[in-house]
This record gives C-alpha cells, structure tokens and sequence, in this order.
C-alpha cells in the first residue's frame, strides 16, 4: 500500500503526523517497510485491571544545585549533563543565567527519572518526543522507533529555582519487541481509561513590573491585561473578591472582616475597620491588593495546569471558556532560613472546573503553597476513579533522580514478547482516542 494511498484514503494522518506529534524519529509513511507500526485497534485497559496505577508529585529545588557563575563549569554539573541528549545539553549550556540552566538541567534529569523508574528501563534507552508544537509541545515517552509509549504521562514545569513534576504510571503491562524493548503504539493520543496529567509552579511576587502597572492604573487595570486569558466572571471575582488578609503583625483578617474595603484596588492608600473581636485597626492597602496578586496567581496556576493537560498552555484556543468557581489561594509556608528548609503551606482541592458553562467533571486539580511566595498546582483527567493527588516529595537529586541513572543506566534483562503479525494494514484512524478527537 502506498503513502499516497494512506494518504487519501486517510487524510488525518497528515493531521496526525504535522500537527500533533513532533518526533525526534520522524514517522515514515513510505509504505514500503512498516512492521513497527502498530495497525491493531488499541487495546483500553481499566483502572481495575492494571497492576499498579500510581501518581508522582515531585519537587525538585535547583537554586543551592550546582554551584557557580556557568553551568558549564559548575560543582557536579558536567556528569548531569553527560545523562541527557546532546540538543538538550546545547540548549541548557546556551542559557544567559546560570538559574535558569539549573531548572532546564533539573527537569531534564526529573523526566528522564520518571519514565526510567516507572517503565523499568535502562536510562540509557529512556526517549522522549513533543506532542504538537516540536518547540513547545507537551513531551512524551516514545520507544526506539519513535511510537509514543501508551499507559504513561508526565509534565514539568519551573520557576524561580523550583522544578515539579507530576507523572501517570498505568502500571500497564506493555509489549516487547524481539529484542526486549517496549512498542508503543502509533497513536500519539490516550485510550478513554487513561489519565492524563499537568502541572505548574507560579512565584507571587517575582514580577516587580505588576507593582508599576498597578500604581499607574490600578489592580482592575492590571487584571484586564489578561482578559484574553480569563473570562469576565473570573477576573470580576480577581478584582473585587478576597479570601484573607495578613497584616504586618501576622493578624489574618477574613473576607468577612473586611467588609465594603475588598473593592479597594489602589495600593498606599490606610484602611480602617473594627474586626469580629470589637479591635480597631488600621493598615495599608498594599497587604490588600498583595492578598489580591496571590488569587490572582491561584487562577493562574489552576489554568496554566489544566491547559498543559494537553500540552497547548496557552496557546489553546479555549482560555476563556475554561473558567474556575469556590477558587482559594492557599495560605503561605515559611521560607528557608539558613538552618531550616521552606515549609509546606495550606493544599486546597476544591475548585470547579467549568468548560464553556458546563462542569468538567472527570478532573480533579490541587493547589499547594510552598514557602511564602510559591504555589504548585496539578491536574489530572480522565478514568480517575477513586485516585486523589498526592502530597509533593521533596526530590533529592542524588537518591531520588541521579539514582536511577547509577543503577540503571545499563541494558536490563527484559522479557521476550512476540509481537502479533500485522496480517492488515489499517486505515491509522482506527487507533485515535477520543481524547484526540475531542481537540481536532
């Protein structure tokens, strides 16, 4: 059969090989030698019947890793960087700040880690590839020809110094080639009982250019420079609602206490009120519109996780249609000190997640503060069943990451599984999921 004839007979495969699943092992389609594509209708496993279904909740902090002023050269950089591509070695060492390449570094070795651990593979045979955009897709695990791997997604994201990760193992039994490796299959998609997963990392206070913003036009002023991003409903609630407020002295003042005042959105300005205890106080309006700059983040991060469920962050044509309801920013940890670690903050799980008015009903999403500054946010959807997130592990580089390259970077024993002979070539649209579907 010829590609011209898949071709017309099929024309999303076109669809499928330009706009979804940027390889780093091209597909042929020549129609001439194909017996790694896999042509059987996908096979959909339910939660009930895999092994072991499990979530991963990792953070990785890379601002005391690899010390000095060049990745290049820094303490302990040079074997990290022998554990990833050479592109990706490119890209990180191109870096203009050294913090910046630390994070790159770090999610390289996290995702690496990941799929080493959850596959049970070599690190050595760990490949990765982007869904969508070749630059800014969503990555994926993909086998030595470039199939993406079913049964597994993962994302990443960082900021400041700080790297998550959020990783779906099936615990799906997967099939093997002649010579021990795993076959994926030739849909990039996922089958209606898998799960796929996002995350982010937002820092409230890293963008001084807010303040500025917000003392020329004020904080309604700021909001609706995203109003390409969220819908008036959402950023009415930023602008107007609070759910605390903390005082200088660590009083927390409540929505309640505040009265006709949440509707401030100027800063440098003393507000007055007598709280539920008969006490009169009087404070700043910049702890107000600071508390205000922190739901705004919590928006932020709740969307920005979701929308990289399916790898398109926000590129996706549907942001404002995306909106979220009973949204809570997390009340802060404390940050390190030079004796102690930052601590864990308030988690809250639950927001509603609404899509074009209707409730999505098959994701679940948390929130976490980390320190006083940082919230990480993660999303799954799909066949979740019982399945709740996680608590974040702190990720330590050497016994966490680096170990499953030291003991597992080496060809494993893997077991010998015959592969079914392709007795007919299909039409490629047979193995679309109808998560697939759903954004075409």
């Amino acid at each position: 059969m010829s590609a011209t004839a898949i071709q017309v007979f099929s024309p999303i495969v076109d669809k499928m090989k330009n706009g979804f699943l940027s390889l780093d092992i091209p597909l042929n389609l020549s129609g001439k030698a194909m017996p790694y594509f896999d042509f059987q209708p996908v096979v959909h496993t339910t939660i009930e019947n895999n092994d072991n279904p499990e979530l991963t909740c990792w953070l990785l902090d890379t601002r005391t890793l690899w010390p000095g002023e060049n990745i290049s050269t820094a303490t302990g950089a040079a074997y990290a960087l022998s554990l990833i591509s050479l592109a990706e070695q490119k890209v990180i060492t191109s870096k203009m700040f050294v913090a910046d390449a630390r994070m790159s570094l770090g999610s390289a070795l996290m995702k690496r880690a990941f799929i080493c651990k959850s596959l049970d593979i070599p690190w050595k045979e760990v490949k990765m590839a982007r869904k969508g955009n070749e630059k800014h897709g969503k990555p994926c695990a993909v086998d030595e020809l470039g199939r993406p791997i079913s049964g597994i997604d993962f994302n990443v994201s960082h900021q400041n110094g700080l790297v998550t990760l959020i990783g779906w193992d099936a615990g799906r039994n997967h099939r093997y080639s002649p010579n021990g490796h795993i076959q994926g299959v030739l849909s990039p998609g996922v089958g209606r009982n898998d799960v796929m997963v996002g995350a982010d990392i937002v820092c409230v206070n890293e963008r001084d250019s807010a303040q500025t913003t917000i003392d020329m036009e004020g904080f309604d002023g700021w909001v609706d420079i995203y109003d390409s991003i969220f819908s008036d409903e959402e950023r009415w609630s930023m602008k107007y609602d609070v759910d605390y407020v903390t005082l200088l002295d660590g009083t927390v003042l409540k929505a309640s206490e505040l009265g006709r005042n949440d509707r401030c959105i100027s800063r440098h300005k003393d507000i007055s009120l007598t709280t539920a205890a008969g006490r009169d106080i009087t404070f700043s309006s910049e702890q107000l519109i600071d508390a205000k700059l922190r739901r705004f983040y919590t928006y932020f991060c709740y969307k920005e996780a979701y929308i990289k469920l399916a790898g398109e962050a926000l590129l996706a044509p549907w942001l404002r249609q995306l909106e979220f309801f009973n949204v809570r920013s997390p009340k802060p940890g404390c940050v390190a000190r030079c004796s102690t670690l930052g601590s864990w903050g308030e988690g809250v799980d639950d927001v509603e997640v609404k899509m074009h008015g209707r409730v999505v009903d098959d994701v679940k999403m948390k929130i976490q503060a980390f320190e006083e500054d940082f919230m990480l946010s993660t999303a799954i959807q799909g066949n979740i069943g019982g399945l709740s997130i996680p608590a974040f592990h702190r990720a330590h580089l050497e016994k966490d990451i680096l170990y499953w390259a030291d003991n597992h970077f080496q060809s494993l024993a893997a077991p010998h599984v015959k592969s079914p002979e392709v007795t007919q070539i299909m039409c490629p649209e047979v193995l679309l999921s109808p998560w697939e579907s759903r954004y075409w």
